[in-house]
């Protein structure tokens, strides 16, 4: 996603005064001076060093830059072509890595060299950076390549770690092992730590070193919402073209010294006063690493010290001071985001006194705050106990069609937290769903309600769609057809009211067609699916060759049971144009699945595969329990008096028996 929540940034004057926010449920302005977080950014103590490393000349850069580009394209070859490049230039960088990494063009060749390095090379890149670590990681550029360096150090730890005895191909050089140059590292920044937490640059790469001395998954540096880079970033790697290799998305084992490296920033954080504290709280830089520390700070302390920093402890009452703090970030789009995600970690006793000191009276009112305290409130209704999300429900429910025309995302929050507590008021909920959704008797346009498609990409022909607002949008719809068949009925009813272009032109889309898919379900009535696949199966060759509708074509196997005649249609339609349909990669699967090569060269078989899966889902029943219970009454009472009759001429006497067999045989 571009934007994890979607959030409107709303433009704040700045205030050169104290801050004022507005607190309590009748508005009584409050006065959050000296004792509440301000806006100005907090500032460590140590500064930075700020060093510069020197000019890279015009005849280097033409080599360097010339290299990248020969990296970049990655035209070797083979690998060994690859790694004998590398080497060559890594040569050539010896001696000059510090002003290569400060370099906007030659910082991107180190970072590749740095993705593609073995692990001598890769030793030798860290310890050429030894001792300057700090400013390198404050630098725009050169902390990216920090960053880069700092994930394949975790690999090659692990890789250590299971291979504790490595061949060094030098018996002169020292062994140096990754995790003690992973710790000479940390002990060098550690004096820099309450400075990096807010730097713009080395807060990123703080973020980084706290997951892999905790041991969580390092995080893809494209991926979308990624716990370390930002959305700037994100985007800023893909114009540049470098790709993660295999050591990012995942998690690697950790030496135990790493548990002690992480008690110990921990217990340097700790050192910081509650109004810091809470100013790197609502502070768009600081923020996400306060989340992180919160996150895994349970690791080494069960006390978590950095949680109680923040808000206050249990045997602390209640004061006006922490009141302030707390309805400020539910009326902030960073403090809101801040309070959401700790929430989700934190112990459940403490998000409890959270919620009863400040929002157990007033959830629905937080809820109509879309861009701040709705959020919250949703990461509560996933948290909290049975009884507490009973409470939040029943007020939500009431209000839920209106809370979903901004929000729909809470709708989707009130009918997960139903189904969690045992479908707890599902039926009202569905009450309200059709409320809004049918406003007319017998009438009622959910799709233009929930996927406003008048106003969407559907139809265009750039690469500008899906958008993120659209993606959520269909999520929703896919879950209002899941939750009750109501809605599923609603959606068909709107797809087959609309154009036939229109609708094809849905199933190529990149989300709306996930909607169509879901709604394609074999319980639907018979006339519908008829309806349906004389809309779908004129396009049916066009859809197996796109990357959305080879899906909705594959799903039209199941749709098509007990309608044959529809489904040796589809299959005419494909053969008619086999070599468009085999050409494609995803017209290949749709061939596999649909079993073509049955159809062409055994259509016997072909057939008795269909017979087989109609046989498998719906299995004759017995006789007996098609017979109403009458009939079957009558059939037993008949076979009872037939045995009764039988036993009676078993009693009589045996010589009228033998006289009866003897005339048989005269």
């Amino acid at each position: 996603m571009a934007k994890q929540r979607g959030r409107r940034t709303s433009k704040k004057e700045k205030k050169s005064d104290d801050l004022k926010i507005y607190g309590g449920e009748g508005g009584v302005e409050q006065e959050f001076s000296e004792n509440t977080p301000s806006t100005t950014t907090p500032t460590s103590t140590e500064p930075a060093p700020n060093t510069f490393f020197g000019l890279v000349d015009t005849t280097e850069l033409d080599y360097f830059k010339q290299a990248e580009s020969t990296l970049n394209a990655n035209a070797f070859e083979s690998p060994e072509d690859r790694a004998a490049f590398v080497t060559s230039v890594l040569e050539e960088a010896k001696g000059k890595e510090l002003k290569l990494v400060t370099n906007q063009i030659c910082s991107k060749l180190v970072e590749r060299l740095i993705l593609h390095a073995t692990d001598e090379q890769l030793k030798t890149i860290f310890k050429a950076f030894n001792n300057h670590f700090v400013s390198l990681i404050h630098h725009k550029y050169a902390s990216h390549c920090v960053e880069t360096l700092l994930v394949r150090s975790a690999s090659l730890i692990e890789k250590e770690l299971l291979n504790p005895f490595p061949q060094t191909t030098d018996d002169t050089e020292e062994f140096v092992s990754m995790e003690n140059l992973f710790l000479f590292f940390l002990n060098e920044v550690r004096p820099y730590l309450k400075d990096m937490i807010a730097q713009q640059y080395a807060s990123h790469t703080l973020r980084l070193i706290i997951l892999i001395i905790a041991g969580k998954e390092l995080p893809s540096t494209t991926m979308s919402n990624s716990t370390v880079r930002s959305k700037k970033s994100k985007i800023a790697r893909k114009m540049i073209e470098i790709s993660d290799n295999e050591d990012f998305s995942r998690a690697f084992q950790v030496p135990s010294s790493f548990k002690d490296e992480l008690k110990q920033l921990i217990d340097t954080l700790k050192t910081l006063d509650r109004k810091q504290a809470r100013e790197f709280a609502i502070e768009k830089v600081a923020s996400p690493v306060l989340q992180l520390l919160i996150q895994v700070e349970g690791i080494v302390d069960r006390d978590r010290p950095i949680w109680h920093l923040i808000f206050l402890r249990d045997d602390e009452e209640k004061d006006s001071q922490e009141e302030a703090f707390v309805e400020y970030l539910l009326s902030d789009a960073v403090g809101s985001h801040f309070l959401e995600h700790t929430i989700k970690d934190q112990r459940l006793k403490y998000v409890e006194k959270l919620y009863r000191n400040y929002m157990s009276t007033r959830v629905l009112k937080l809820a109509r705050r879309d861009t701040t305290g709705s959020y919250v409130i949703q990461a509560l209704l996933k948290k909290l106990k049975q009884n507490e999300v009973r409470e939040m429900l029943d007020q939500l429910i009431p209000e839920m069609s209106i809370l979903m025309t901004t929000n729909l995302e809470m709708g989707q929050s009130i009918i997960d937290a139903s189904a969690q507590h045992r479908d707890y008021k599902r039926d009202a909920i569905i009450e309200e769903m059709v409320k809004k959704y049918t406003p007319k008797e017998n009438e009622s346009d959910i799709l233009e309600s929930v996927l406003q498609l008048a106003g969407s990409t559907l139809g265009n022909t750039k690469d500008d769609w899906p958008t993120a607002e659209e993606r959520r949008r269909a999520l929703f719809l896919e879950k209002l057809i899941t939750f009750d068949k109501r809605f599923l009925e609603l959606t068909v009813d709107n797809l087959l009211s609309l154009p036939q272009e229109r609708l094809i032109q849905m199933c190529f889309h990149g989300v709306f067609s996930h909607v169509v898919e879901n709604a394609l379900i074999p319980d639907l009535d018979i006339i519908k699916r008829r309806r349906l696949l004389n809309a779908l199966v004129p396009s049916v060759v066009d859809l197996s060759c796109n990357a959305y509708g080879s899906h909705i074509v594959d799903k039209l196997w199941p749709f098509t049971i007990k309608l044959n005649n529809y489904k040796e249609r589809i299959a005419r339609e494909l053969v008619g144009q086999k070599e468009k349909v085999k050409e494609s990669t995803y017209g290949r699967l749709v061939w596999k699945n649909w079993k073509m090569e049955l159809f062409v060269r055994k259509r016997h078989d072909w057939n008795f595969a269909i017979k087989a899966e109609e046989f498998e889902k719906f299995p004759p029943k017995k006789i007996e329990e098609k017979t109403e219970l009458g009939t079957n009454s009558k059939r037993e009472f008949n076979k009872d008096d037939k045995k009764r009759k039988h036993d009676e001429k078993e009693d009589d006497k045996s010589g009228k028996k033998q006289k009866v067999r003897g005339r048989n045989r005269k």
